[in-house]
């Protein structure tokens, strides 16, 4: 009987009924991220679970054609296969987010109360928008009723909890949570359209002629230097090009941040046969000698640059393989889109359109939760205006 289901929380993506036949996606925005093969590569490399601080505590959900919704049902659905599913994850901090909600827990602290384990509901260290409820597509047409489900659990969970928080959802996904009483955040990230381009010198036409020289220059300072620039996907993609891509993002992460990076080096070691379709790796050399490495993402709904490492510092050699590689890639592949990452209002002048993204927030205790409210309602008017303000420094001819 459609719109009844029985639900459990879980700590493990193994512990569920998930196969080669199971066919969990999203019904909107899809990504190479919002996919059981990626949780279960974060989970299988250790990248989430107690250490990191990014405990799966899973929402499950199965199709329940005989009685009432349920949740804690976890006996009767132990060999069922899942019909839905949300990556929900207990945090016991705010890092590896890149939606910044430090404030609240401090004004928790401040109040002698605890912030800390919160529950999220987003891809770990992966700011990409992309719908949250994985559903099989034979019960597709029932998605309203499986969120209406999952919320109803959630709030009855969040008791244990501080506050509940979907991260880098679709726009359709947050106007529905919205009305259900959540309060959206709304920030901006930097994107590639690609307008059916045919080549990088077809998308260079659209823009100024002072922009497109200073891009040209760019570039050809990359070839002068006597710099390499690859990319390589599929079986080009051997073990000894990802442990040169680990090193460099190892590196670079040393020397920012005084860690070796969110995901570990398993991570790595198993992401080509995990997601051989889905990475691509551009891989700078000078003389033999590797310099610099990047590693995106990509499927039919676009390219997604996500890590970035040097060797040696080279001018414009972040620009070539991070943002030109990836539009020349785009391009070449007709994916509609690229993402290269979070923050950067250098992209603004190549090419990458202002983008809002989404999230949606509740917090258990009503006086915190009105005082979330209100800030998100005084926030929304600056983000408003620095969309206009970064939109009006695209560097495209008139039309």
């Amino acid at each position: 009987m459609p719109g009844r289901f029985s639900g459990r929380f879980c700590s493990s993506l193994f512990d569920v009924s998930l196969d080669a036949s199971s066919n969990l996606q999203s019904d909107v925005l899809n990504t190479p991220f919002n996919t059981i093969e990626f949780l279960k590569l974060l989970e299988d490399s250790q990248s989430v679970g107690k250490e990191t601080g990014w405990l799966p505590h899973y929402f499950v959900i199965f199709a329940n054609e005989h009685g009432d919704n349920e949740t804690d049902n976890e006996a009767s659905n132990a060999t069922k296969k899942p019909c839905a599913l949300l990556p929900i994850y207990q945090k016991e901090h705010s890092y590896g987010e890149y939606v910044f909600d430090h404030s609240w827990a401090n004004a928790f602290y401040q109040h002698g109360l605890d912030y800390y384990p919160k529950l999220l509901c987003a891809l770990p260290f992966t700011p990409v928008s992309a719908g949250k409820l994985l559903i099989d597509t034979q019960h597709a047409v029932a998605a309203e009723d499986i969120w209406l489900f999952a919320l109803d659990a959630i709030w009855r969970e969040l008791s244990n909890y501080s506050s509940m928080h979907f991260l880098f959802m679709s726009d359709t996904q947050a106007e529905f949570l919205e009305n259900k009483g959540y309060h959206i955040r709304r920030s901006i990230q930097f994107v590639f359209y690609n307008n059916a381009f045919v080549s990088f010198d077809d998308f260079l036409s659209t823009l100024k002629s002072r922009k497109r020289k200073s891009i040209t220059k760019e570039r050809k300072q990359i070839a002068d230097a006597g710099v390499i620039v690859e990319r390589l996907v599929g079986s080009d993609i051997t073990e000894e090009v990802m442990q040169e891509f680990y090193y460099c993002y190892q590196r670079t992460y040393m020397k920012r941040s005084g860690h070796s990076g969110y995901l570990t080096r398993q991570f790595f070691d198993m992401l080509k046969d995990a997601m051989n379709g889905s990475v691509m790796i551009v891989k700078a050399s000078n003389a033999g000698r590797l310099i610099a490495s990047a590693l995106f993402f990509y499927d039919d709904s676009g390219l997604y640059g996500r890590y970035w490492g040097a060797l040696e510092e080279v001018s414009g050699l972040h620009f070539e393989c991070c943002y030109y590689q990836g539009i020349e890639f785009a391009i070449e592949n007709n994916l509609p889109i690229f993402n290269p990452g979070t923050q950067g209002e250098h992209k603004i002048l190549r090419g990458f359109t202002p983008t809002y993204c989404y999230s949606a927030h509740k917090l258990h205790r009503q006086d915190f939760d009105a005082a979330v409210a209100d800030f998100t309602k005084k926030e929304a008017p600056h983000i408003d205006n620095y969309m206009r303000e970064t939109t009006a420094l695209l560097p495209f001819k008139q039309a």
